[in-house]
């Protein structure tokens, strides 16, 4: 079971550590989703590729009923997390990108919604308890937001930002939608 204290990692390090295009890469992800640092990528690159190994041994014994189960159990929960339509197949799943991982982060979306300015300020908001899914306080930047839960996304009852007038509040313009390159 392990010392409760020390958990395990959660993402994998890339094999090679000096690859100039991963390099170049990670850090326009960085900048372009307000990310802490490239753990947070590498996560996201562990989850998906956990995600597509999963359907590679779905799809290498499909037929069976087991296998047909747990495809509908996948895709089921593929779905309700918001990476993919209601009648996606495995092949969807096989062309899922990190980008699509990381658009579902609560500190994405909160920017999405025109809670926060820039990406760096989503994440304040969040670290700092300003921002509550269906009136319960979420302060994990990488939180997974659901299909469900991304209408009941707001502030918190208890923080100062619910004052229209707040001076950090954005104003009620549109935000840019992050758009693939």
């Amino acid at each position: 079971m392990g010392d409760p204290r020390f958990p395990r990692k959660k993402y994998e390090t890339p094999s090679h550590p000096w690859e100039k295009v991963r390099i170049e890469r990670e850090a326009e992800l960085v900048q372009k989703y307000g990310l802490k640092n490239k753990r947070e990528i590498w996560r996201a690159e562990t989850f998906l590729r956990r995600i597509r190994e999963q359907a590679r041994n779905l799809r290498a014994t499909e037929g069976q009923e087991q296998s047909e189960r747990e495809k509908k159990l996948l895709l089921k929960r593929l779905f309700r997390l918001g990476l993919l339509t209601q009648e996606a197949t495995l092949d969807d799943v096989l062309s899922l990108s990190i980008e699509d991982i990381l658009s579902r982060r609560l500190q994405t979306i909160v920017y999405l919604k025109g809670l926060a300015s820039t990406m760096k300020q989503a994440r304040q908001f969040i670290v700092h308890k300003h921002i509550a899914i269906n009136g319960r306080i979420v302060n994990i930047p990488s939180y997974m937001v659901k299909r469900e839960e991304e209408d009941f996304i707001t502030y918190s009852p208890y923080s100062p930002l619910q004052d229209e007038d707040h001076p950090m509040r954005p104003k009620a313009e549109k935000v840019e939608i992050i758009k693939e390159e």
